[in-house]
């Protein structure tokens, strides 16, 4: 995957526009915006968790 050039992500955005159709895209956007802040959130709680925990 790190061979992944803009003519590459122009291509996949393509195919999620005909899967989805553009007027869900936002929709989808904004769910998956949620996602990701949820995961970041989470997994910065777990950290700060595994700081303050003895080790035993």
């Amino acid at each position: 995957m790190h061979n992944l050039t803009g003519w590459h992500a122009l291509f996949i955005l393509a195919i999620i526009i005909l899967v989805f159709g553009a007027s869900k895209l936002p929709a989808l956007a904004k769910s998956l915006g949620q996602s990701v802040r949820i995961l970041k959130d989470e997994s910065s709680d777990s950290r700060s968790g595994d700081e303050t925990e003895p080790h035993s």
